[in-house]
């Protein structure tokens, strides 16, 4: 196993919401620990990150696997929606998968993820580290940690790592590389409660991954794709691209730095569009999973799924497209570009 370093307790509830934020219910500043432990153990492509709720600190906790995107091996990248998940209560594991952005191939990605997760549980399992509770673990994906996450959905079993119970895919997709790729999802679990969120204006892979996983999880019918859209109050702009999920803070950065974190630094906005969506229907999912809480939130295009925020004059944010396996979308399609996520 590599080694492990200690990086450091840092803050994570805030004293008052971020702007935009709600202060209770899912995707809202309503934190049960303070404080975040940080250990370091990705010196290799296959190692990972490890994040636990500390302030107090708990003698278990529920887990939550978080994918990065292509090249976004810097765990800075997604942060703040880190450090929001551990302050919930959550051990976050962070897979590496990758050396640099050229090595390894994509079809590698998936074994070197299981890797960096079954080494996290062994080490939670050491010492002083809280508890992993492992029974309904909760894996997020962004970009091609998304189609990286839809494949140990169908493999976990193979790959010796917990079996998912709630999958929060945000921008999935491969871009011009296919490793990793399955034909079809028909292999992911009856059980497992399923949400996908596509930008209505990424160009980077566009919607095609999404929308493949959601027609073709055909054995698994607690699944929504959700489409979210850009808009304006004449003042301020809501956008829709791909780099919505980012959402950088420097207590993580590891100091990589290349094309993918030039991006994060470039594009990450922290706004309604991480409180009310990605926040929130990763939240309401988890909660749905674990508690049967917040169902008309996470699933079934309700008004409370839908709902993004409103502007400063009152008026609501364009809210979300919401498809249900009964009703499958005609999504504009946009052209997939870059994969420097």
């Amino acid at each position: 196993m590599a080694s492990i370093i200690f990086k450091g307790l840092f803050a994570t509830a805030q004293n008052t919401p971020y702007t935009g934020q709600p202060l209770t219910g899912p995707g809202g500043a309503e934190y049960s620990h303070h404080s975040v432990s940080f250990f370091d153990a990705a010196a290799r492509a296959d190692g990972y990150w490890l994040f636990e709720p500390a302030d107090p600190k708990p003698d278990s906790a529920e887990v939550v696997v978080f994918m990065h995107g292509y090249g976004a091996y810097n765990p800075m990248s997604y942060g703040k929606w880190i450090k929001h998940l551990v302050a919930k209560g959550n051990i976050v594991i962070y897979p590496r998968y990758q050396k640099n952005l050229l090595l390894p191939r994509p079809d590698a990605f998936p074994a070197n993820a299981a890797k960096g997760i079954r080494d996290a549980l062994d080490l939670l399992n050491t010492g002083d580290h809280v508890r992993p509770r492992t029974e309904r673990v909760a894996y997020f994906g962004h970009s091609y940690g998304g189609v990286i996450t839809a494949n140990l959905g169908v493999n976990w079993s193979t790959y010796g790592i917990p079996k998912p119970t709630a999958m929060l895919l945000c921008e999935p997709g491969s871009g011009p590389l296919k490793g990793a790729r399955l034909d079809n999802y028909e292999g992911l679990s009856d059980d497992l409660n399923l949400l996908i969120i596509v930008g209505e204006d990424d160009y980077v892979v566009g919607h095609e991954f999404g929308q493949l996983v959601f027609e073709t999880a055909t054995n698994t019918p607690q699944r929504n794709l959700v489409l979210q859209r850009h808009d304006t109050d004449g003042h301020r702009w809501i956008l829709a691209t791909h780099s919505e999920p980012y959402a950088y803070d420097l207590d993580f950065d590891s100091g990589v730095r290349n094309y993918t974190t030039k991006r994060v630094f470039q594009t990450s906005r922290l706004n309604e569009v991480d409180f009310n969506c990605y926040w929130k229907l990763g939240d309401a999912l988890i909660g749905y999973t674990r508690e049967s809480k917040y169902a008309d939130i996470a699933f079934g295009n309700t008004p409370q799924q839908r709902f993004l925020g409103r502007w400063a004059n009152g008026k609501n944010m364009r809210p979300l497209d919401v498809f249900l396996p009964d009703n499958v979308p005609m999504v504009k399609p946009v052209a997939a570009g870059s994969i420097g996520k």
